[in-house]
């Protein structure tokens, strides 16, 4: 008998069985919760949502989510290029967003394919000939939505030799991205981890919770909150959102209203005493023994001398421990206050392919020119004093941030 793999582009999470959501996406990975969530976000003026259910001779074994977005060329095009581009974009309007069929979770730091463990256990198929399925469906997939341009949005490096074999064949170019961030905690409690930090670091810290602890704010974790507090949640995240220098997407008061009902999702909350107003928030997943750090707020016009993150920050911390976590994800971005707090950068991974051969070859000159230093100007300063860190597009050891540079 001949083995045979399929894929299936579904247009909702609900038309796959949860059974095999929860062998494909088990803790830590964000679950069918999460796209649940996203579906009902109403953001379809961002995103087109659909998922590729593969099957091997009739029977589902994986899931492979992916996405539609126009996205601005800015967001990734070193500072150096941007010039050109917005010169071409003077007579070609449209060259200032790249239509792109993105195999990953629009909102999620790191790609994932999920696979039935079972179906790898018996070694009839491998994880490379579903990576090379859910790529030739891609392909054909991208051109019916019309987007020249195929990306594996933030694999990590477990998934590098896949997708490097796969783009000999398919001629696929690497693109470095936006780096993820990962807190292992030590020990049982707070402590155990503040004594964990780089001494330097850890003096720092300590010198920040003392200011902070005294300010005027009490802490909560909130489950299910009502209508009047995710109100007050999301003006703040939107106020927070407005002041990033990175932005791929604009949550909306549907998403916080959805994602609050899911058990996995924890509001860590800082409220001025007197006023009862929220000051920070900090969205957080409990995945059995991992945290995610998701999305956060911050009133920033709070006395300096509050240390508001580091506040919030520890506040997180101690739930972590309580609830049996011992790895924290942070996510991409704002890199200064997470080195701070003792995070490790993990490399991420964009794998790309453009449908129109001249134009793939320029994209892939230009993805030659990015990396850290070029994406963020603190993960600038930090290759500065250690070069060797610079990511490079072969298979990467993580290491752990060494500097102090904030």
């Amino acid at each position: 008998m001949i083995h045979q793999l399929s894929l299936e582009w579904l247009n909702s999470e609900s038309q796959i069985p949860q059974a095999l959501w929860d062998s494909c996406f088990p803790a830590p990975y964000e679950g069918q919760w999460w796209y649940r969530s996203l579906e009902c976000a109403n953001l379809e003026e961002q995103f087109t949502f659909t998922y590729g259910l593969i099957s091997f001779n009739g029977e589902p074994i994986a899931i492979a989510p992916a996405f539609v977005m126009d996205v601005p060329i800015e967001l990734v095009m070193p500072p150096i290029i941007l010039p050109i581009v917005k010169l071409i974009s003077k007579i070609i309007p449209s060259f200032l967003y790249q239509r792109t069929f993105f195999i990953g979770s629009a909102c999620s730091d790191e790609g994932h394919i999920g696979i039935d463990p079972k179906i790898l256990k018996a070694q009839t198929v491998t994880q490379d000939d579903i990576f090379l399925c859910v790529q030739e469906a891609a392909e054909k997939q991208a051109q019916k939505y019309k987007a020249a341009m195929l990306v594996w949005k933030d694999f990590p490096d477990i998934y590098h030799q896949t997708l490097a074999t796969i783009s000999k064949s398919k001629n696929l170019f690497p693109l470095i991205s936006f780096p993820s961030a990962l807190l292992k905690l030590e020990g049982e409690n707070a402590d155990d981890y503040i004594n964990s930090l780089k001494s330097s670091r850890r003096y720092q810290f300590r010198k920040k919770l003392k200011s902070a602890l005294p300010a005027p704010l009490d802490a909560s974790i909130v489950h299910l909150p009502d209508n009047q507090t995710l109100h007050q949640l999301y003006r703040l995240f939107s106020r927070t959102y407005l002041k990033g220098k990175t932005k791929f997407e604009e949550l909306t008061p549907e998403f916080f209203e959805f994602i609050s009902r899911e058990k996995e999702a924890h509001f860590i909350i800082l409220r001025h005493q007197s006023s009862q107003e929220i000051v920070a928030f900090m969205l957080c997943f409990d995945l059995k023994g991992h945290v995610i750090n998701k999305f956060i707020g911050i009133d920033y016009d709070a006395p300096r001398d509050w240390f508001i993150y580091f506040r919030l920050w520890i506040e997180a911390v101690n739930w972590s421990y309580k609830i049996g976590a011992k790895t924290i994800q942070s996510g991409q971005t704002a890199y200064p206050a997470k080195i701070e707090t003792g995070h490790e950068l993990i490399h991420l991974t964009n794998f790309c392919k453009h449908r129109n051969r001249f134009m793939h070859e320029i994209y892939k000159k230009v993805a030659s020119l990015i990396n850290w230093d070029t994406l963020d100007p603190d993960l600038a300063v930090y290759l500065k004093a250690y070069p060797e860190e610079k990511p490079g597009i072969q298979l990467i050891k993580k290491r752990k941030f060494n500097v102090d540079f904030i």
